[in-house]
């Protein structure tokens, strides 16, 4: 069988055919980025990412065909359209965008619900305030409110499914806990219509025909980009664990079928997540949040010129064993899980007048790979269960300097998916298993290879300390922001 996958990042989308050896073959990319009217603003052309997407998928089909489709997507990203004309009615509005904050402080304040800007909920009600002033489309059956997959979907199947699945849907802060339906609550006040909600379905199983591709394959399953790399790096046990180091940093944490008591943000600082849903049932995770890390990689290089190219960091920084004492602590745009202050920023301490370019360079590596080991710190506590060893992807899975000292600082092997976007293999996975290409995702799991395991060195103590030390001045530097809670 030949299964195509559909992959929109925030950056640009991919699609490709995943084998039954699990194998990638056939990619083909775009470059799609957003646009930014206005400081804090993201926004992009819905229906120019629905042609690219119609290029890349047809490519990566080829003169041959595809049996089955599958979908990932950035989540929480915000269309709304009519279904009469096919049209959304303004730009679709970014994930990172931050236009909303006073909606969702408002939010807190007044109805106590914690909702963050980077969920969909503020951004659909601020399209419907600002754009759909009509009093009767508003009121009208023809307005339809989704993420990328459901626009996608959509489209595809000419109108024919307007779905979305449980792992965007849990996201958008619209739903109950559980991410099994609209909460009803929160829709009334922000005087959405839940007519214009799409249903929620499982991630995996069909959900229509997309007959705007050739051959007309079935779709057979659709995720978050996060939970779609979860699957994809093969953690579908309780306590297993991968984190995807790109602009920023996600760990996602298999916890098993029970669902988490509430949809907001721990004390812990991590959020509950659902990892997949197939065949009625329904599997939750953890989710911690790093808001940069080859964000720092890119600063390193565009804004101090300390390297030339990302490679260029782990090739400077292993001229050096050690940083001499240099701590970088990356809260270039703040702290996210367990502190989420984001007031903090990034600092560089212990400078002297022997430390050098290289010890720079290692002192960021070390830096992010810190802050994953604060991530998978908050994820076990916040769960109660311990993972044994780290997987990740991502760009900076690719840094064997940056991959050791991340099984230094958390003191567990860390194995390096083969892939750098497991994304696309975990929504080839879910679309497969459901379509029959394997008999369950633990079959297809069994396909993975891996680029390397890398096991901890020495003790990571001393270091830990001295990086809590550090991360304790780095915070509340702007303290307006500080007080910020979401």
């Amino acid at each position: 069988m030949r299964t195509l996958v559909i992959d929109v990042g925030t950056s640009g989308l991919r699609a490709a055919i995943i084998n039954d050896d699990g194998s990638v073959s056939d990619l083909h990319y775009e470059e799609f980025s957003p646009s930014s009217p206005a400081n804090g603003m993201v926004e992009f052309d819905a229906m120019a990412m629905y042609a690219a997407v119609k290029r890349v998928a047809t490519a990566a089909i080829g003169s041959s065909s595809a049996d089955a489709v599958g979908i990932t997507n950035q989540r929480a990203s915000t269309i709304v359209w009519r279904a009469s004309s096919g049209q959304p009615v303004s730009p679709a509005i970014g994930w990172q965008d931050l236009r909303t904050i006073g909606e969702c402080i408002m939010a807190r304040i007044e109805h106590g619900f914690q909702i963050a800007p980077n969920q969909t909920v503020t951004k659909a009600a601020w399209i419907l305030n600002n754009v759909v002033t009509d009093a009767s489309v508003r009121e009208s059956d023809d307005l339809r409110i989704g993420t990328i997959e459901t626009w996608l979907v959509w489209n595809l199947t000419r109108g024919a499914s307007f779905v979305t699945d449980h792992t965007n849907a849990a996201v958008t802060g619209m739903t109950n806990a559980s991410g099994t339906e609209w909460n009803q609550k929160v829709l009334d006040a922000f005087k959405i219509d839940a007519r214009h909600l799409p249903r929620i379905v499982d991630s995996a199983g069909y959900v229509g025909d997309a007959v705007e591709l050739p051959s007309s394959p079935r779709i057979m399953a659709m995720a978050g980009d996060q939970q779609a790399s979860l699957v994809g790096q093969g953690c579908l046990e309780p306590g297993m664990a991968k984190i995807t180091f790109g602009t920023g940093g996600m760990l996602d944490m298999f916890t098993g079928p029970t669902a988490p008591t509430a949809a907001r943000r721990t004390d812990g600082g991590t959020f509950p997540i659902v990892a997949f849903s197939q065949n009625g049932q329904i599997s939750y995770g953890t989710e911690a949040i790093m808001l940069s890390a080859g964000t720092n990689i890119e600063w390193l290089r565009d804004d101090m010129g300390l390297i030339d190219s990302p490679s260029d960091s782990h090739t400077i920084a292993s001229t050096c064993a050690t940083t001499e004492g240099v701590v970088f602590v990356p809260a270039l745009l703040g702290l996210g899980t367990p502190h989420w202050d984001y007031g903090a920023r990034g600092a560089l301490f212990g400078i002297t007048r022997g430390t050098t370019r290289a010890h720079m360079v290692r002192a960021v590596l070390e830096g992010v790979a810190h802050r994953g080991a604060d991530l998978v710190d908050a994820a076990e506590a916040d769960s109660g269960l311990s993972i044994p060893e780290i997987r990740i992807d991502g760009g900076m899975s690719r840094n064997p300097t940056f991959v050791q000292s991340l099984a230094d600082a958390t003191a567990r092997p860390v194995r390096v998916s083969s892939i750098t976007e497991a994304t696309t293999l975990g929504a080839g996975f879910l679309a497969g298993t459901a379509a029959g290409q394997w008999s369950h995702l633990s079959e297809a799991a069994s396909t993975l290879t891996w680029a390397a395991t890398v096991a901890p060195l020495g003790d990571p103590g001393v270091g830990r300390q001295q990086w809590t030390e550090a991360v304790s001045r780095s915070r509340s530097w702007i303290p307006d922001l500080s007080a910020l809670d979401f």
